[in-house]
């Protein structure tokens, strides 16, 4: 590895964030491991599953932040991606089952024998493998995003308007997935999930196993994706973020940078969705909402868009605000939600990055978290 490589990867704000992904996957599990129950220092199951699920969503706000952040293209259907991804495990965990059904049949998933399919159909074949199921939750998204892209792009729909048709989109999915003859669990989705790669998913040497596995793949994305925007290719994309048009004129083939950078956004957000599902028990339609889309880029406004690390934050920390609101104040989060946007948008434009470069962690000299949001700050700058 040359020292231009490495500084591209590991330099700046990069080695922060890796040095505190590393230590979550390895102070979680231990605590809730090898700290006794009655200890103060033990975690239990569910605070294990709460900070996997974070990462999750830290990984599908990294997707956006790379397409919306460094190439200009604001998505509104990044759920729809971590969705299919989602589905994808969903069917391979539902395979797993098995004649322990509630029903007992060894080749229909229990909601087919209750809507009284006969056969499995076509598109289930070859789930019951944990490799086709990883490699369709990211082939899944990429090709619908290839396949929407290449129609999108090519006809120059920009701005506000491709907004708009990312948002039919993931709403067009989501109404598909209720229906109960799409063969896919209808609005109940899929849950019951009993073993993955026949280690049962309700043990806590799996859940912390699928944790140390989500923080290795946040990890991975965030250098693949600090690999694409520090190449040409990403100096290619912030100029096309910033003139389009320019760029354009100088006779690069715009359209094929934005269709790469998007798939891969995509298939990122596949990944996200795949560890999701094992975490939580359950993928239905629900994932689907454009809500879920709009979440996803307040996270990366929150955070500092087109930093790669504010993504990061902005998803941990717009989800642990969710956690909070829709356990004591279920009411009053989409109002929260919407709050947290617009004062983000009037007195944090560069967002928590911003701050911490500011401040240097809010009014306390914490060099960690200066440097970590100095180097972020100073790579978003074209």
């Amino acid at each position: 590895m040359t020292p231009a490589v490495r500084t591209a990867l590991f330099g700046g704000a990069s080695i922060w964030l890796l040095g505190l992904i590393a230590a979550l996957a390895v102070i979680v599990p231990a605590m809730n491991l090898l700290m006794p129950p009655d200890s103060a220092f033990h975690l239990s199951a569910f605070a294990v599953t709460l900070i996997g699920k974070y990462l999750c969503y830290a990984l599908l706000a990294l997707s956006v932040d790379l397409i919306w952040g460094y190439c200009g293209i604001l998505s509104l259907c990044h759920g729809a991606f971590f969705g299919l991804g989602g589905y994808a495990m969903g069917m391979y965990l539902m395979r797993e089952i098995g004649d322990r059904g509630v029903y007992g049949n060894p080749d229909l998933p229990d909601f087919m024998v209750f809507l009284n399919w006969k056969e499995l159909p076509w598109y289930w074949y070859g789930f019951d493998n944990f490799g086709f199921a990883m490699l369709m939750a990211v082939v899944a998204p990429g090709l619908l995003a290839l396949v929407f892209g290449a129609l999108a792009f090519r006809s120059r729909v920009t701005g506000v308007y491709f907004s708009i048709i990312t948002q039919a989109l993931t709403f067009a999915l989501m109404l598909a997935f209720f229906r109960n003859d799409m063969g896919f669990g209808g609005n109940n989705g899929m849950t019951d999930f009993k073993d993955i790669l026949g280690f049962s998913v309700q043990s806590d040497g799996t859940r912390c196993a699928i944790f140390v596995i989500t923080a290795i793949m946040l990890a991975a994305g965030f250098l693949v994706c600090r690999a694409v925007v520090h190449s040409k290719l990403g100096k290619i994309l912030i100029s096309i973020r910033d003139a389009e048009s320019r760029t354009r004129f100088v006779g690069y083939r715009v359209e094929h940078y934005k269709l790469f950078v998007w798939v891969l956004s995509a298939c990122i957000a596949g990944v996200a969705g795949a560890l999701y599902v094992p975490q939580v028990g359950i993928i239905n339609p629900s994932e689907f909402e454009p809500a879920n889309s709009i979440e996803a880029v307040i996270a990366v406004a929150v955070g500092g868009r087109g930093t790669l690390v504010g993504g990061i934050i902005g998803g941990v920390l717009v989800n642990a605000v969710k956690t909070f609101f829709t356990g004591t104040l279920p009411d009053f989060w989409l109002f929260a939600l919407g709050a947290m946007f617009i004062l983000v948008t009037l007195f944090l434009p560069k967002g928590v990055i911003g701050l911490f470069k500011k401040t240097g962690g809010i009014g306390v000299k914490l060099p960690g978290l200066g440097k970590l949001a100095s180097g972020a700050a100073k790579e978003a700058k074209p």
